[in-house]
């Protein structure tokens, strides 16, 4: 029997020919090629699935998946078989060929120090307009902070071990815009993440982003996840009230112009 990857990358796809080949051409430049990439596609029409076929490397392929979203990363889940699950969508891609061997042993100095650790997240650098934006600075996480909504966990950088989703479950299927995350709510609250500082990956941010397509419905929809885990930090979700509110009155005030 062959020995398991030590990391799955989980692309969803639909008609994504525009983007995908940034994504492919980071993982295949990958110096740790101990991998498995699967794709979950959507039903595309244009020439993803052609993009797809030609790719070298060790591959499987979900064909037809439907369901939003958050059921295609869950069908990514799985089917996998690495220890450590990503998800890179198909407009987004790894800022260098070193990102899984930093991610790697970042994992593996946790595992001898005597600490392991279930997930780590880095940072993202955001691609707008052709231009990379300079990224955020990072504060190191805490539960609390995360649930004030002071300290971001960007998806696109994100690894999780794959017994990790044993424990606390996958993603919402019947969420649409924060999944992630309601995801990282139950994962922060059952094990500390490790943090890599520094930009593991490029989000392109474009009109047909979710999150930018209707920010409001994003909005109402993360405070209700958010909501749901008030009572372990109940003061951080207090002060997390105050910041919806007033992003939210300017969001209402933008869409009113």
């Amino acid at each position: 029997m062959p020995n398991k990857p030590t990391f799955s990358i989980v692309t969803c796809t639909w008609n994504s020919a525009a983007t995908l080949a940034d994504t492919l051409a980071s993982v295949q430049s990958q110096t740790c090629q101990d991998i498995e990439h699967i794709f979950v596609d959507g039903g595309s029409t244009d020439g993803t699935l052609d993009m797809i076929a030609a790719y070298p490397g060790n591959k499987r392929v979900l064909r037809d998946v439907g369901g939003g979203i958050s059921r295609a990363m869950n069908q990514g889940i799985e089917a996998a078989q690495g220890e450590y699950v990503a998800h890179l969508h198909s407009d987004d891609y790894y800022t260098g060929p070193d990102v899984l061997a930093t991610v790697a042993r970042r994992f593996d100095e946790a595992r001898a120090a005597g600490h392991p650790v279930d997930w780590l997240y880095g940072n993202i650098q955001v691609l707008k307009d052709g231009q990379l934006v300079p990224p955020y600075a990072m504060p190191p996480f805490s539960y609390r902070s995360f649930v004030a909504g002071r300290a971001s966990i960007p998806h696109p950088a994100v690894f999780v071990r794959r017994a990790a989703f044993e424990r606390v479950g996958m993603f919402d299927e019947k969420l649409k815009y924060a999944m992630d995350i309601d995801l990282w709510l139950r994962l922060g609250a059952v094990a500390r993440p490790a943090m890599v500082d520094r930009p593991l990956t490029v989000f392109r941010d474009h009109a047909g982003s979710v999150s930018s397509a209707n920010k409001i419905k994003a909005r109402r929809e993360e405070f209700a996840v958010r909501k749901r885990y008030m009572n372990k930090a109940p003061l951080a979700f207090g002060i997390y009230c105050l910041r919806y509110m007033k992003r939210m009155r300017a969001l209402e005030a933008e869409a009113r112009q």
